[in-house]
This record gives structure tokens, sequence and C-alpha cells, in this order.
């Protein structure tokens, strides 16, 4: 078989047509063409190339400003989960969130006996990217105790999501003054921070209706009832997230403060 060697291939006119080199084609003019079929691969420079096809079907093609590549598109919006802590644990990344909404509130304040009652915990919520993280500490603020006749009542403890926000609890009664109502803690480090309600102070022996711990973020403290001395006490648990405890009178013990509590809603993408 004869071979040919040339440098240039032009068309009838003279001009244009392409330049051979060892191992390339170089068109010197405008390349039209109306069928192509390529038997191998395409590689370059060229910002028309697109990657290889193969083994992506129902992707897309997306570029960060410098390079083309194939992209998963996510259906999946909105709210995926919520989680809710009311002790100390973990919060761990599922599958597919890329966003959280993370809300904590501290421990209430110690109602005491002498109808004075503990202020409630602060709380702070804050939007957080977890791309690059897959777990969080979760710190959940106990109560603080109830105190008999003129006591101090315990204080409410800080609630946490890792080193993102807190939240610090509610004051006891009769702490910072005496016959006063607990101040209400607050929030920290969060996109939106509140203070928890104060607790309200000494009215008389026999009052009934003024001594309802603070309120928290998520509602109202014990119920109270008149001339049932003990009835906030024997209730304790019945009281929202993080509120502060009721006083009780004559001189019984006041009800505890309510728990804390830590609720993440996880996002899609």
């Amino acid at each position: 078989m004869a071979q040919l060697n040339v440098n240039a291939i032009k068309d009838l006119s003279g001009v244009g047509g392409f330049t051979l080199s060892s191992g390339g084609v170089t068109a010197n003019g405008t390349l039209t063409v109306t069928d192509l079929v390529v038997d191998g691969t395409i590689s370059g420079s060229s910002g028309f190339l697109i990657p290889n096809p193969s083994g992506n079907s129902g992707k897309f093609l997306t570029n960060n400003g410098s390079t083309t590549q194939w992209g998963t598109l996510n259906t999946q919006t909105g709210v995926r989960s919520m989680q809710v802590w009311t002790s100390n644990g973990t919060w761990s990344k599922p599958s597919g969130v890329r966003t959280i909404m993370v809300t904590v509130t501290g421990g209430g304040g110690g109602g005491s006996g002498h109808c004075e009652s503990g202020g409630a915990g602060g709380t702070a919520q804050r939007q957080v990217d977890v791309t690059n993280v897959s777990s969080v500490t979760v710190t959940v603020g106990t109560p603080g105790g109830g105190t008999n006749y003129s006591g101090c009542g315990g204080g409410g403890n800080t609630s946490s999501f890792g080193s993102y926000c807190s939240a610090s609890g509610g004051y006891g009664a009769n702490c910072r003054q005496q016959h006063a109502g607990g101040i209400g803690g607050n929030g920290s480090g969060g996109s939106l921070n509140i203070y928890g309600g104060g607790g309200n102070g000494h009215g008389s022996h026999h009052s009934y209706g003024t001594h309802a711990g603070g309120v928290s973020y998520w509602g109202g403290s014990q119920p109270s009832s008149h001339n049932q001395s003990n009835y906030s006490h024997r209730h304790q648990s019945h009281a929202a997230w993080g509120a502060g405890g009721n006083g009780s009178q004559h001189g019984n013990r006041g009800a505890r403060g309510r728990e804390g509590v830590v609720v993440v809603h996880e996002f899609f993408g």
C-alpha cells in the first residue's frame, strides 16, 4: 500500500484546510461538521467539552466556575425530622441533612415556702450549617429544687448545644433578694436570645394565684391552689420545660423548677 506524506490539506480555493503534524490535526479556519463519529475519547481544555455521561444517568451538568461535572438533583426539601432531648446526650446528623434549627432552654429555678417562685430558664435559637458536622454534644440543664419558708430556692442549670448556643437556668426564689421571685435566665450565642420569665414575690401568707413560677419559652409552671399549701410541690412535673417552680403556702416546701430542653429541627439540603 502506498503512503502519501503531506504537511497540509487545503480546499479547492487554496485556503483553510488542515495542517498536519505528528499525532495531531489542526483546522486552519472554521471547521463545520455535519456528522461526527468518534471512536474513542475526546479530551482537552475547551469549555465546550462535557464529562463522560457513562454511568451518570439521571444527573445534571453543573460547574464551580472552572470545571464542569455531573451533579445529583436533590428533590427533597423542607423539614426532614426533629429530635428532642430532656437529658444529656449526643446529636448525630441524619442522612441528607445540611441545615438545622436549634432551640435550647435552661432549667427553671426552685420556689420557696412563703409564696415566692423561681425564675424560668432562658432560651437561645440558632440556625446551624452542619454540612461538615457529624455530631454535637447536647447538655440539658437540671432544675433548681424547692425550699421551705424563707429559704433560697435552687438555681436551674444551663442547657447547651455544643459551642453553638446555650441558655442559662432561672434563679431560685429568695436568692437575689428576700421575699422576691427568682429572675429568669438568658440565651447566649443564638440568633435569637430570650430571657425566661421572672418568678412572683411574696404577697401574703394566704395568697393564691400570685406565686406562680416564671414562664419559659415553652409555657408556664405548676398549678397552684388556695389553702392547699403543698399542691404545687405534689405536681412538680406538670409544667412546661424550663418553667420556674411555684411557691408554696404556710411555710411548706416550694416546687422545683422544670428541666430544660434542647430541640433540633433538621432540614434537607
